[in-house]
């Protein structure tokens, strides 16, 4: 078979399961609209959480960091990439959620990537929850560790797992708040059974940090859980983009001697370590946004109680409707957007065979006209 052949064959299949993806050129968007291809929808796909990608102080302060510095780091942080701006960032990350330090990553999955590639060695093993983010499963399939899966959120699943034979060190891995079903992982009972066997607990946050716990500092500071090694994103709750780790000097010394993407990827911009600031003083401020976004679940989920489809266990921003079918889901997100709404549709493999479902997301700049405008549509796509 050709190369032409496997990439003909692939894309037909895709096609034919109903799970091809497309981009939409949006031309213009914030948390509550976007419109795409000269229409306004109200938006509810954002993961922009408390409405930040738009905050004139985080604008400015890119703005300004860029006039400063230029617009971008010019080097890797080994070479000439390491700026005022990063490395204030990172103090400022480490005090804010108790670690000795943190280090800046360009993205959420550049981190998670090269925190598990880095770590991980052959006689190791990785026992990570089912419903882990792609960056995740995809990082520790590719290391030389054993990956084994536990049931979603069941400790009960992973002590079994735990108790098996081992002979290199143990890393347990699970997100705060999941990415896909915006459920919240028991990480306290995660943390404990993983101690129990010597093992470190990796927790992806991207869906907590800024949203939940005192200061928005996140899932784990708000169930008294300090993980060995703390991944928090800054391209939901803060409205930029890039990620950090967070964990002990040692842990970081390491990195910085053996994580390839540190090494030889270009650093963050120093204008964007600038913006992050600017937004992290915005969380840290932000209880009334936390509060705005907190009623608008509540509402959410009250007036969906009449909706012919089930809402999954979601306190969280997300709110998945559960449609099962990739076709089914894919229609109803066409309906909505022919009622002024946009929402995805998600689909396998992104989510198990038989999920499929819409991914409804809320944010603190949703207004309730725009939350009743969305129920009306789910009604009227109904009949």
């Amino acid at each position: 078979m050709s190369w032409s052949q496997r990439i003909a064959q692939a894309l037909i299949a895709r096609r034919t399961s109903g799970q091809y993806r497309q981009r939409h050129l949006s031309e213009q968007g914030d948390a509550r609209s976007l419109r795409v291809a000269g229409q306004d929808f109200t938006h509810f796909s954002g993961n922009d959480y408390l409405g930040l990608s738009h905050d004139a102080r985080i604008i400015d302060a890119w703005q300004q960091g860029a006039a400063h510095y230029g617009v971008g780091a010019g080097g890797s942080a080994h070479v000439t990439g390491y700026r005022t701006p990063q490395a204030e960032l990172e103090s400022e990350l480490a005090d804010w959620l108790g670690y000795d330090r943190s280090l800046l990553f360009i993205s959420g999955f550049a981190a998670n990537q090269a925190v598990i590639a880095a770590m991980m060695a052959k006689d190791d093993r990785i026992l990570a929850d089912k419903l882990c983010h792609a960056s995740l499963l995809e990082a520790a399939t590719l290391s030389p560790a054993t990956l084994r899966r536990f049931a979603h959120n069941q400790p009960a699943s992973l002590a079994t797992l735990l108790a098996g034979n081992k002979s290199g060190e143990t890393l347990v891995v699970t997100e705060g708040i999941f990415s896909m079903d915006g459920d919240r992982a028991p990480l306290a009972e995660l943390h404990r059974l993983s101690q129990l066997q010597g093992g470190w607990l990796l927790v992806d946050d991207a869906h907590g940090v800024g949203v939940c716990g005192e200061q928005g500092r996140g899932s784990c500071w708000q169930q008294r859980v300090k993980p060995e090694l703390l991944i928090v994103t800054f391209g939901k709750a803060f409205g930029v983009s890039g990620a950090a780790l967070l964990c002990n000097d040692d842990t970081a010394e390491y990195l910085l001697q053996f994580a390839r993407h540190l090494i030889y990827s270009t650093a963050m911009p120093p204008a964007q370590a600038c913006a992050i600031r600017a937004a992290l003083d915005c969380i840290r401020q932000g209880d009334g946004l936390r509060e705005q976004l907190t009623a608008n679940i509540h509402y959410f989920r009250q007036q969906a109680e009449t909706l012919p489809w089930s809402l999954g266990a979601s306190d969280s921003a997300i709110q998945p409707l559960m449609v099962g079918d990739e076709q089914a889901a894919l229609m109803l997100s066409q309906r909505l957007r022919e009622q002024g709404c946009w929402v995805t549709a998600i689909r396998p493999p992104t989510v198990p065979p038989g999920t499929s479902r819409l991914r409804i997301t809320l944010s603190a700049a949703h207004r309730i006209s725009d939350i009743d405008r969305l129920l009306e549509a789910l009604h009227a796509a109904n009949r």
